[in-house]
């Protein structure tokens, strides 16, 4: 019993321990080895694929410090081609009205500025008073030459009634004869000094030499007035108007009678339909201009000499169109940048066409197949280079 009772009683708590740290002490490093080979696995994988990553991604551009710049290919479009030009209205047929005759003072003007008139209608009358007694006295002459005629003649006639008895000689009957033919030429000049005197006293009213609109007066009543004097009035004849319109000869060269053409004088909102009816057949030396006359029917709103501005149809055209923004201006002209080789603007001098909803159409200087820049092209300058982004839904 005491023997049992010194032997030393198993230490369980220890047993445990031991056995216990000798399994636990196990178990962790064959965890701490897992721990290792997943971390090196997982640095491995994540180097795998960021290599994998990296390889396969693009390279990113370069760094660049280029302006980014809209730049569209305009292509073609067919327009109705329109020329517009400046020019001046006028008569088409202005005629000058002055003084036939001799003159004199001026006793009644019949009509006034923008009346219509008819061919012999009297405008104004010129004092006539010594006229007058002239064609009295030449009428009175006129009848005493016929009288002596009609004496000489029946003289003539019983003087031959005398030749056969012999109290007339043959050169009585002669002479006789003579003095009746001098009596009825002096009735012939007598009645040609009448028919002139009466022809100046008709050219004393000043009358319309055809149908038309009075444009101007320039004579009062009591006004001294004499044969080569200024014009007196200014006639429209046929009361049609027109519009003289310069430009240069490569427009003028587009143009053909009968195109038609809309005019709209200076300060006017209103506009007049007309067509043109004769293109003038000689330039200007010096100005190198041409001018189309358009007939224009008569208004009271067209003034003769006021400045106008037509917008003649010449057909259509197949031109570049761009927006307005693409068009820049300088003292030059007007002109575009164009896209050249190696991203460079070059700058293009073109002439613009007709503006419409669409833009502005170029009439010379594009084909349609450059790169143009859309906009910002203030701020650019000829031989800069760009970073041209192409307007696709511009185009």
């Amino acid at each position: 019993m005491n023997m049992l009772n010194k032997l030393p009683k198993p230490d369980t708590a220890a047993v445990y321990e031991f056995d216990g740290s000798a399994t636990v002490a196990g178990r962790g490093t064959s965890r701490a080895k897992f721990i290792r080979v997943a971390v090196v696995a997982g640095v491995v994988l994540a180097a795998v694929l960021a290599w994998q990553y990296f390889t396969a991604r693009p390279a990113p551009a370069p760094a660049t410090n280029l302006p980014p710049v809209t730049v569209m290919v305009p292509g073609t479009t067919t327009v109705v081609e329109t020329v517009v030009t400046p020019g001046a209205i006028a008569a088409r047929r202005d005629v000058a009205i002055g003084v036939q005759g001799e003159g004199g003072r001026i006793t009644a003007v019949l009509v006034e500025a923008g009346q219509r008139v008819e061919r012999g209608q009297i405008l104004a009358r010129i004092d006539r008073s010594v006229q007058t007694q002239q064609v009295a006295r030449l009428e009175a002459e006129v009848r005493a030459s016929e009288a002596d005629a009609e004496l000489a003649a029946a003289n003539l006639e019983r003087a031959r009634a005398l030749v056969d008895r012999g109290f007339i000689s043959t050169a009585d009957i002669d002479q006789r004869t003579a003095t009746r033919d001098a009596a009825r030429a002096r009735v012939a000049v007598s009645r040609a000094q009448l028919a002139e005197t009466r022809a100046r006293l008709a050219m004393l009213d000043i009358r319309a030499p055809a149908d038309g609109i009075i444009l101007s007066r320039a004579v009062e009543v009591g006004q001294v007035v004499a044969s080569g004097s200024t014009a007196l009035f200014r006639l429209a004849e046929g009361s049609e108007l027109e519009m003289r319109a310069q430009m240069a000869e490569q427009e003028l060269a587009r143009l053909q009678p009968g195109m038609p053409a809309t005019v709209t004088p200076v300060g006017s909102s209103e506009s007049f339909e007309g067509e043109i009816w004769l293109i003038d057949p000689v330039i200007d030396p010096n100005t190198r201009l041409g001018v189309a006359r358009i007939r224009l029917p008569y208004d009271p709103r067209l003034r003769v000499g006021a400045f106008a501005r037509a917008s003649i149809k010449a057909g259509d055209a197949v031109r570049p169109m761009l927006p307005q923004s693409a068009v820049q201006t300088d003292a030059k002209g007007n002109y575009v940048f164009v896209v050249g080789p190696e991203n460079v603007i070059a700058r293009r001098d073109i002439t613009v066409g007709e503006t419409a909803d669409k833009g502005v159409s170029i009439a010379s200087g594009l084909t349609g197949a450059e790169q143009v820049v859309v906009s910002a092209g203030a701020f650019l300058r000829d031989g800069e280079k760009i970073d041209p982004v192409l307007d696709t839904a511009g185009n």
